[in-house]
């Protein structure tokens, strides 16, 4: 892919909204993001729950130019803002949803001129990332059992963050991985949520953490993949940005 988009699934012809969802990657490489990946197919379900949230909005899937980090002259970040920067003059508002990669990718756009909230899963923020201090709410939600990124490094980043001034929402999801697969209705629910407006509570408490409501249906990573399956047999790339 030679440069970044976004796969719209979701687009009302007069959307003034765009909530916009990256998913996450890996940390050194340059092969193309393919459409089949576990990292891009785990956002799908968030799609149909973005659109329960907000109906109104336009809903896209980012497409990076690469699958890694990689550094400043390939980075995710670089990849978000040019298409922020390109986006149609009737959007005026973007919401930013990421898992992993993707996580640290809005978190870093978060003060993009459009963006008016950042909503970042099992995000991957490494000590000593530089804060951004985003337009509009930021709420952070890491699983107690993810191995891959941390949660620690999540809560710290949101202690400095609120040292800074910025309200953040903390929430802790009990019993989840890095997959976001054991709790699927409750991270659409979050996703929901958030596309509504809602951010939970925002707190500029250093160390405050609340735990992510949990559904009465049984945990089943099962269910997760199944939402995902659904997701994308029955939602289609309907435009490009």
């Amino acid at each position: 892919m030679s440069f970044p988009r976004i796969d719209l699934l979701v687009a009302p012809s007069e959307a003034t909204e765009l909530i916009l969802l990256a998913h996450g990657g890996e940390e050194d490489s340059r092969e193309p993001a393919g459409a089949w990946r576990a990292a891009i197919l785990r956002m799908w379900p968030f799609a149909p729950a973005a659109r329960a949230g907000a109906p109104g909005a336009a809903v896209g899937l980012m497409r990076y130019r690469y699958r890694g980090w990689n550094g400043a002259d390939a980075d995710p970040v670089a990849d978000l803002r040019a298409v922020l920067d390109r986006l149609p003059v009737r959007i005026t508002r973007v919401v930013l949803i990421g898992h992993s990669m993707g996580g640290r990718a809005i978190v870093a756009a978060g003060n993009h001129p459009l963006v008016d909230g950042v909503l970042a899963l099992a995000p991957w923020l490494p000590d000593g990332e530089p804060l951004v201090q985003s337009r509009g709410p930021v709420v952070f939600a890491h699983g107690t059992d993810d191995r891959i990124t941390a949660p620690a490094q999540t809560a710290a980043y949101a202690k400095r963050l609120r040292a800074s001034g910025v309200p953040v929402a903390l929430l802790s999801v009990a019993g989840e991985n890095h997959t976001m697969l054991q709790r699927s209705p409750d991270w659409n629910a979050l996703v929901r949520d958030f596309a509504a407006g809602t951010s939970y509570e925002l707190s500029l408490d250093s160390d405050r953490v609340d735990p992510l409501p949990h559904s009465k249906h049984a945990d089943s990573a099962l269910r997760g993949v199944l939402d995902i399956a659904k997701a994308r047999l029955t939602h289609r790339v309907v435009g490009r940005l």
